[in-house]
């Protein structure tokens, strides 16, 4: 490298600044805390630690980036930059809400759910950038400048940073488990998970609470205490009134319901539910809402004493909390007594069953929105494929661009069932679903496909989305409720579609010759006339 190719460089210092020890050690610091330290210890310190560690790794990883992209950009310009860049951010985010849920739904596109919290106590950390500072300072004097140790960095340093700063802690959700009684005493278990492998199975995943006042306030179970309770049998999906053996209760698996029996389990009727339907909107509203059937259904019961009389029944409802039925006979659902890994004090409320719009279910309106272009580009993918085998006799076109649509299908049914809501999952879809469609209708525009086809296949495209969208329009307003009738009606929307792709195929022009579809046809030039065979006479030898 030259002098002046040195000179204007700054990739070569901004990567010894995320090289530096300082860096290297905020890197270390910031992985082993956000998945280790923070679910073995959550609180106050594991929460502070991922903040300093990120103020200090990522304002050279923004440099470097800067510097990459803009080679010529000088690197103390994309240092400032970095800072900047950083402690704004930082602090516009941890001081506004909607900064805030706006930076969550970005890292949610980079590394899947997350999510970032307002809280003005975190602005506390913000002289870490003085160490950062600290670190740019001493990094510079000693710029990286051969090809060979910058190229080593960049693959070993860089892309761990990068994953370090965008991977931040999974977002954990609480789970009701399990329900039941010690010391005649209520106690309830809660767990927590976000994706289909770290779901609770068993009251013996989740947190014992006990409540030594009737369910009015909670404490965290003592060590005797959960080893007791561990010791139970479970699942307990029915009981009956300590004051009344007659009164029954139970749990129906697979449901968000409780029946009740008045004569000891003879018969029995329901007490309490949120109809399937329902429950499905409720569910698909919360993020990664997995298998429903089985996140959002009853789990266990207990029916317990009051001192004041009569008896409380209290159900754990999976990922849709606790539900409670007081001594006066009605139903409340109370939501949870559990945040961030600990046992709160106070109730959480849960989510309003009221109201079904897609303002509520952003990701099911993006969902809708992709099944609508899928259908309406398989129309277009069939009419392009019947138009090219009418024209030129082929029907490797139609078998090869069904391909990508299959797989785009497959992608498409993953993310309808949400078990993780990935963000970045409609970007890979798009271009299996959409190019194929594209490609083959234009081929089949040079293959001899009129304007008239063109404009009709347009047509069929704009009718298929149109027709698919409205069941799925009604389902994110909550008719008809149920995913499975949505789609269904989405498929069986797609036939006066396909219907018009068959039709149309008889616009394509097979008269014109195979490579000159498209474009103006001149008569054969006829052949010029043979010159006239000249006599050749021998030249007598001079």
């Amino acid at each position: 490298m030259t002098g002046l190719e040195a000179r204007h460089d700054g990739a070569s210092t901004t990567l010894s600044w995320l090289c530096h020890p300082t860096t290297l050690l905020a890197l270390v610091l910031l992985v082993v805390n956000d998945h280790v330290l923070k679910p073995a210890f959550p609180g106050l310190l594991t929460g502070k630690l991922s903040d300093v560690a990120g103020l200090v790794l990522a304002p050279p990883l923004v440099a470097v980036l800067l510097t990459l992209l803009v080679p010529r950009l000088p690197a103390r310009i994309a240092a400032v930059a970095g800072l900047v860049a950083v402690g704004a951010g930082f602090a516009v985010v941890k001081s506004s809400g909607y900064a805030a849920e706006l930076a969550s739904s970005a890292w949610t596109v980079l590394a899947g759910p997350s999510l970032v919290r307002a809280d003005w106590t975190d602005l506390l950390t913000v002289p870490a950038l003085g160490l950062a500072w600290w670190s740019w300072t001493r990094a510079r004097e000693r710029p990286v400048r051969q090809r060979a140790a910058r190229l080593a960095r960049m693959l070993v340093v860089l892309p761990p940073a990068v994953l370090a700063v965008a991977a931040t802690s999974a977002v954990y959700y609480p789970y009701a488990v399990g329900a039941t009684t010690l010391d005649g005493k209520p106690a309830i278990s809660v767990g927590s998970g976000y994706s289909m492998s770290d779901w609770p199975t068993s009251p013996l995943d989740g947190e014992w609470a006990v409540s030594d006042s009737g369910a009015a306030t909670w404490r965290a179970a003592t060590e005797d205490e959960k080893q007791r309770l561990n010791n139970q049998d479970s699942p307990r999906k029915q009981a009956c009134a300590p004051d009344d053996s007659r009164r029954c209760y139970r749990v129906v698996t697979g449901h968000l319901r409780v029946e009740q029996s008045d004569d000891a389990g003879v018969t029995w009727r329901v007490a309490w539910e949120v109809p399937d339907g329902q429950r499905e909107a409720l569910a698909r509203r919360s993020p990664n809402p997995g298998d429903i059937g089985r996140h959002f259904a009853s789990r266990e019961l207990v029916v317990y004493p009051l001192a004041s009389g009569g008896h409380e029944v209290l159900v754990a409802n999976g990922r849709d909390g606790f539900l409670r039925r007081p001594p006066d006979g009605g139903w409340q659902r109370d939501g949870f007594l559990f945040e961030e890994g600990r046992t709160a004090i106070h109730w959480e409320d849960p989510p309003s069953l009221d109201g079904s719009s897609p303002g509520n279910r952003q990701m099911d309106l993006l969902l809708a929105v992709l099944l609508a272009l899928t259908l309406g580009a398989t129309v277009t993918l069939v009419a392009s494929a019947l138009a090219i085998r009418r024209a030129v006799g082929e029907n490797s076109w139609g078998i090869v661009g069904s391909l990508p649509m299959l797989l785009a299908g497959l992608v498409l049914t993953a993310l309808w069932q949400r078990s993780d809501d990935f963000l970045a999952g409609p970007f890979v879809f798009l271009p299996l679903g959409i190019l194929p469609a594209i490609v083959l209708s234009v081929r089949a525009w040079y293959a001899g496909a009129t304007a008239r086809w063109f404009g009709w296949m347009l047509g069929g495209l704009a009718l298929t989305v149109l027709l698919t969208g409205v069941p799925l329009i009604g389902w994110l307003y909550g008719n008809p409720p149920q995913t499975r009738w949505a789609v269904s009606l989405a498929l069986l929307a797609t036939v006066p579609g396909l219907l018009l792709a068959v039709r149309i195929s008889g616009l394509v022009d097979r008269t014109l010759p195979r490579g000159r579809r498209n474009r103006p046809y001149y008569l054969p030039t006829p052949p010029y006339p043979p010159y006239p065979a000249q006599s050749h006479q021998q030249v007598p030898p001079p």
